[in-house]
């Protein structure tokens, strides 16, 4: 038997509604704040990725999978959401006046990255995010924040909090990173081994290491807001006073520093106090790469985004008991029983739907018995039965289930007008008929 591949889940029916969810209300949320909705290709040229994320950062050299395609092109399962995105920018040009600028765009759908699984994290992962091009205010890193911040709370997910931290332009994080490999060096052989390896290649990325040797030694590091140019404290005071007038709280953190190269000044993450996935864990994660764009080749354009894990999310919202709404009642059920009735019952299910209802039918000539139960357990509002009888007679006999009314229908009819039998039958008229003979005060 062939079983799926290691890192990678099915996603079933009886769990799909926690996923619709998670994805009608970031589109409810994201679009209330003007964001369109963009979808790139899976896989790109491996060059973007090394390009933009960084050839040296964990995600391109250890985590991407790549290959070599039949025309020996050297492609890549996109690891994140924002290469791709640069890249369509730059390539459609919608950096052009006929778009609407800055341009603010949202996406959803799976990455891929070799790591090792576990809760919450997979090797095809699904991931949330928007991005902002061509903004430099401050207000436009506020307001991404605010709007992963106004997510979650539709979401219903509590225990949260916002960390901020600030990367400077090119020219301070390199200030920066001397200071870091300056303090390092003579600490190296207390390091671990992977931290030793970013002294030589990255050395920020020592600052997030979760290994508890190195952070004894961060502790005492050099942090990054003591080498930040005048322009960029200006930009971060900013972001931090327009926090405060949206009254969104939050901790000035050095030691957030995200693993991607293309990152500078504003940088955040939204983290939350739950055991299930970790105590203060990261479920947001973003910030500014105004240099990117003209890095890929496109013209320099400022820009902002950040990243959402569903798989994290999943797992939130059922650890913190958040109600999913469940799916929409069926409103017609059709039992058909024999299979006389099987033509009619179709043609009926149909006119149901076609009249703009949820409709479904028996396809396996099961008992009367077993056909109530599955109606019952779709909560269905009309069941319509067409027996051997009815097919003679050309009759359907309809039944309300919430409140017993029941009915015999001429088949013709039902079929050319199913929307007023409907009505007919689920529609409490008893009000209306009070009110025009005056028998109400």
């Amino acid at each position: 038997m062939i079983q799926k591949m290691k890192g990678t889940e099915d996603i079933l029916p009886q769990n799909i509604e926690a996923w619709h969810f998670i994805e009608d209300t970031a589109r409810d949320v994201f679009e209330s704040y003007l964001f369109k909705e963009i979808r790139t290709p899976f896989f790109e040229s491996f060059d973007l990725f090394k390009r933009s994320v960084g050839e040296d950062t964990d995600v391109v050299s250890k985590e991407m999978y790549d290959f070599y395609d039949k025309g020996d092109r050297h492609l890549a399962l996109r690891p994140e959401g924002t290469a791709g995105i640069a890249r369509a920018y730059i390539e459609n040009k919608l950096f052009g006046p006929e778009h609407a600028q800055p341009l603010k765009v949202y996406y959803m759908g799976p990455m891929f990255r070799y790591e090792r699984p576990q809760a919450g994290r997979q090797r095809q992962f699904n991931q949330i995010g928007i991005e902002v091009l061509g903004s430099m205010n401050p207000a436009t890193d506020v307001e991404g924040i605010a709007l992963a911040w106004d997510y979650f709370i539709e979401l219903g997910i509590e225990k949260i909090s916002l960390q901020i931290n600030s990367l400077g332009k090119t020219q301070d994080r390199k200030a920066y990173l001397d200071a870091l490999v300056a303090y390092f060096e003579p600490l190296s052989d207390q390091l671990s081994e992977d931290s030793k390896k970013r002294l030589k290649t990255n050395p920020l990325r020592i600052i997030d290491s979760k290994d508890p040797k190195d952070q004894d030694l961060v502790k005492d590091a050099p942090v990054i807001l003591d080498y930040l140019s005048q322009e960029s404290q200006e930009h971060f005071e900013a972001v931090k006073s327009l926090l405060e007038a949206l009254n969104i709280p939050f901790e000035v953190n050095p030691y957030v520093v995200r693993g991607l190269d293309y990152y500078q000044d504003t940088i955040f993450e939204i983290m939350v106090d739950d055991d299930t996935i970790g105590a203060q864990s990261t479920i947001c994660g973003g910030g500014r790469y105004d240099g990117l764009i003209e890095q890929l080749g496109g013209p320099a354009t400022p820009g902002f985004g950040f990243g959402i894990g569903v798989e994290r999310l999943l797992i939130l919202l059922e650890d913190q008991k958040v109600e999913i709404p469940e799916a929409e009642p069926v409103d017609v059920f059709v039992m058909g029983l024999g299979e006389a009735s099987n033509q009619l019952s179709l043609q009926v299910v149909q006119a149901a739907r076609a009249a703009g209802f949820i409709a479904d039918r028996d396809y396996l000539f099961r008992s009367m018995k077993s056909q109530f139960k599955t109606a019952g357990k779709l909560n269905s509002k009309l069941i319509i039965t067409i027996g051997d009888k009815e097919v003679e007679e050309g009759v359907a006999q309809i039944k309300n289930q919430e409140d017993g009314k029941r009915a015999t229908v001429p088949i013709d009819e039902l079929l050319n007008d199913f929307e007023t039998y409907y009505l007919q039958m689920t529609v409490d008229t008893s009000a209306i008929d009070k009110y025009f003979r005056g028998e109400f005060e």
